[in-house]
């Protein structure tokens, strides 16, 4: 038993006559009635009576009936959530964020994503690159927006811009030359996303600069967000880090100064999805999206990342089970 012929059968029950099945199927005559015909077989008995002008169902023919109505509905209707997916009428968009998306591309992306598709879910998920890292890897997401370094091997990785991490302090003096990693972990330091400790990409780049003077980068107060790090660097507890983009937002207090590290760092924003992974039309769209307004932002007088080589080839990468 097919679902073409279930069809059939449907049709021709519906429109009582064969000519009228193919008709309402897009099919001719002798093919309906081969469907039907070869499921008369398959279950030894006929469906309909054709002694007349009109097809009449047989007491076979009635029991099936309701069963193969449900069937073919289901199908169409398993048709159409997928041709909705695909389309972009349905299914839902899955994306990591780093915490600190705001600064570099000062758009909701949910907004936009709902103004133009509206019938697609959206699940916009995002504290620090290592929970998204996380999330991307154990399939819970299909793709991100991260900032590297990211050890795992099961990623296709896309780096798209890089920013600089400067110093900040209250001290003029202490931002007046730019710090070496042993004037950073002699200092009384601040960090922030305690939570991720060891797995945050800018806190692991200090620390292997650190292991290899055979330092140890320790900090003196542990805090979860940026804010609250350069709200207690300018009540002078400490000194902290940050990236230009948050540097020029509205979130840095009075009173506080920058400086860049004496060897040069940078927080490298990449799109990022498990490798060889097929993304869903949504996730795509919402990637899209994402690429496009980090790449106006940072593009226009008040960007102040630098857009790297291949930072615009998100088309092959979206597209390519790599």
């Amino acid at each position: 038993m097919t679902l073409a012929q279930l069809e059939a059968f449907v049709a021709a029950a519906t429109g009582q006559t064969f000519t009228a099945a193919a008709v309402t199927l897009g099919m001719t005559q002798p093919a309906v009635s081969d469907l039907i015909r070869r499921l008369e077989t398959e279950f030894g008995t006929s469906l309909f009576n054709r002694s007349g002008r009109s097809l009449v169902l047989t007491a076979a023919g009635e029991q099936l009936l309701p069963y193969a109505e449900q069937t073919v509905f289901s199908a169409k209707q398993g048709t159409e959530a997928v041709n909705a997916l695909l389309s972009l009428g349905g299914g839902t968009a899955t994306f990591g964020l780093l915490r600190n998306a705001e600064f570099y591309i000062r758009q909701d992306l949910a907004k936009r994503f709902r103004q133009k598709h509206p019938d697609v879910r959206i699940r916009l998920v995002g504290q620090n690159s290592a929970e998204t890292v996380s999330d991307v890897v154990n399939g819970h997401l299909e793709a991100g927006l991260v900032t590297l370094p990211v050890d795992d091997d099961r990623l296709d990785v896309l780096p798209l811009a890089r920013d600089e991490v400067v110093y900040v302090s209250a001290s003029p003096e202490r931002a007046k030359t730019p710090p070496s990693i042993k004037a950073i972990c002699s200092t009384s330091l601040i960090l922030y996303d305690a939570h991720y400790a060891q797995t945050d990409p800018a806190r692991k780049q200090l620390s292997a600069r650190a292991q290899l003077e055979g330092l140890s980068l320790n900090a003196s107060i542990e805090v979860e967000y940026l804010s609250a790090a350069l709200s207690l660097a300018a009540d002078g507890f400490g000194d902290t880090i940050a990236c230009r983009a948050a540097i020029e937002s509205e979130v840095l207090p009075r009173g506080l100064h920058t400086v860049s590290l004496a060897e040069p760092m940078y927080d490298t924003l990449a799109l990022i999805k498990r490798h060889g992974q097929l993304l869903s039309p949504a996730t795509k769209e919402m990637a899209r999206l994402a690429h496009a307004a980090l790449i106006d932002h940072q593009t226009s007088d008040h960007g102040t990342a630098a857009i790297l080589d291949g930072g615009h080839d998100i088309e092959a990468f979206l597209e390519e089970a790599r």
